[in-house]
């Protein structure tokens, strides 16, 4: 079973489950106490399903490091401002400090009836330090506030899984080293074709991989605007200076629309894309993992930390890892899905819908970098079959090209004629039960008179992939230059 290590970073710490806040609890408030969080022109309290529909602190808790990030920025630029007091900045940062200590270790009890990650901490903060902690949202909207944490929690997950893909690049890369001159089939069709090297299939993954990062930091790249200061949708009239607090959280400039910065999620859409394309990219090597496994290929062999057996058959070992890798596509690329149709038809600026973009992209982010863990221990863990990849690397009539390529060079063939030539001896050999090097030089030479015996020299599977030097190719010197190439790129 894969270690839940392996993506920790991307999980806040686990608080508390939801449930209803005793009389007691330290950040405990009560109904008039939130309503008053919303404005004096609520006086009663909302019904139990809108508060079951309104809530989102069930999932949103774990922005709790964005959210106090955001509010520390924010309460720093007002006082710097002359907005707020410098006494008010002391003890809205002690509250923020005693706040992060909470949730840090668990003992902080999210309330249900304080809806999200925002409010929960602001009651939280406003118990501890009173009205400085009320002055900390001037300025700002909850809107403004969760479009910046979001931001904030897509970029550091970015961060994550950039991480995790480059583990599993330098993963394919030692097995593509160590197996640079390893013949197997290539496929087209999912039959056999020509003959290439275990290296050079490994590496393909690398140079997808590698698009994927680039994908991840063009996502991060345009999403790396602060919304922060946009308010609800309109801006504000205080003085607030909005390039010191992007600045503060690392971002390169301010949105420069408040409509736009509250109601832009495509951030979250771009990041959910590269998701899903990367996962895709996973499943496709999952797919190669779980044919190469089956008993009548037997290309490869993964050990009992990444295959289960069967309840009832006791000679199975099933590459469950993989299958479930495969399987996460689904998840991931439904989350683009889900947060396009939210997204679709929505007015400027902010609609409640976006409550809903949350999840789908805490879920796919989960997803993926289990999926990231899982593919990068089954590389390292797989071992090539050697005697059957070199067996079948020439089944199937692999060298059939190689014959083409010869008439043309040495014959002069057209290679329409020689591809034509080339055929009748493949249903030769066929018919033969042989492969191409089985016919003797007679029977070439029934088809094609001027055949001579160096056409041997070219059938062999360790000739072909030899002769495959074109850049790119997969002959066993380009192989090694290219894992040498990457090694370095990768500084690793």
């Amino acid at each position: 079973m894969v270690s839940a290590e392996a993506i920790s970073a991307l999980r806040p710490v686990v608080t508390s489950p939801d449930r209803a806040m005793p009389d007691n609890s330290p950040n405990a408030a009560p109904e008039a106490e939130a309503n008053r969080l919303w404005g004096g022109r609520f006086s009663g309290g909302p019904a139990a399903i809108m508060q079951e529909i309104n809530a989102s602190i069930g999932f949103d808790r774990r922005m709790w490091r964005q959210d106090i990030a955001g509010s520390r920025a924010h309460a720093a630029m007002l006082a710097a401002q002359g907005i707020i007091s410098e006494a008010d900045l002391a003890d809205i940062s002690r509250g923020l400090d005693q706040v992060a200590a909470e949730i840090e270790s668990g003992r902080f009890v999210f309330d249900p009836a304080l809806e999200d990650i925002h409010m929960a901490v602001e009651a939280r903060l406003i118990a501890l330090v009173g009205d400085a902690g009320r002055r900390l949202h001037t300025a700002r909207s909850r809107n403004d506030q969760v479009a910046l944490d979001l931001r904030l929690w897509v970029r550091d997950a970015i961060d994550q899984l950039d991480g995790q893909i480059l583990a599993l690049m330098r993963a394919l890369l030692d097995q593509a080293e160590r197996h640079h001159d390893l013949p197997m089939p290539g496929f087209t069709h999912l039959q056999i074709a020509q003959p290439i090297t275990f290296g050079h299939h490994l590496l393909a993954y690398v140079e997808m991989l590698a698009r994927d990062r680039g994908r991840f930091a063009d996502a991060r790249a345009r999403l790396n605007e602060c919304p922060l200061g946009a308010a609800a949708l309109a801006g504000t009239s205080f003085p607030i200076d909005r390039h010191m607090t992007a600045q503060a959280l690392g971002f390169d400039r301010p949105m420069a629309n408040s409509l736009d910065a509250v109601s832009a999620r495509d951030f979250a859409l771009e990041f959910l894309a590269a998701c899903a394309i990367s996962a895709m990219h996973l499943s496709r090597l999952a797919e190669e993992i779980v044919v190469w496994m089956s008993p009548p290929w037997r290309f490869i062999r993964l050990s009992d930390a990444f295959t289960t057996g069967s309840s009832i058959m006791p000679q199975k070992r099933n590459p469950d890892a993989a299958e479930l890798v495969r399987a996460k596509t689904g998840r991931v690329s439904g989350a683009f899905l889900a947060l396009t149709m939210v997204m679709k038809g929505l007015p400027l600026a902010y609609g409640k819908d976006m409550q809903e973009d949350k999840e789908p992209v805490f879920d796919a982010a989960d997803n993926l970098a289990l999926a990231l863990a899982a593919t990068a221990g089954m590389v390292r863990d797989m071992v090539p079959e050697e005697a059957n990849l070199r067996r079948w690397a020439g089944a199937g009539f692999a060298t059939a090209t190689d014959l083409a390529d010869w008439l043309v060079r040495w014959l002069n063939l057209p290679f329409r004629t020689a591809h034509h030539v080339t055929g009748r001896l493949v249903a030769m050999a066929e018919a033969k039960g042989v492969e191409l090097d089985g016919l003797t030089l007679a029977e070439l030479q029934e088809v094609e008179p001027r055949i001579t015996e160096e056409v041997f020299g070219v059938l062999s599977v360790e000739r072909s992939i030899a002769s495959r030097s074109s850049y790119g190719g997969t002959a066993p010197a380009n192989v090694a230059e290219q894992a040498a190439e990457w090694r370095r790129r990768l500084g690793a």
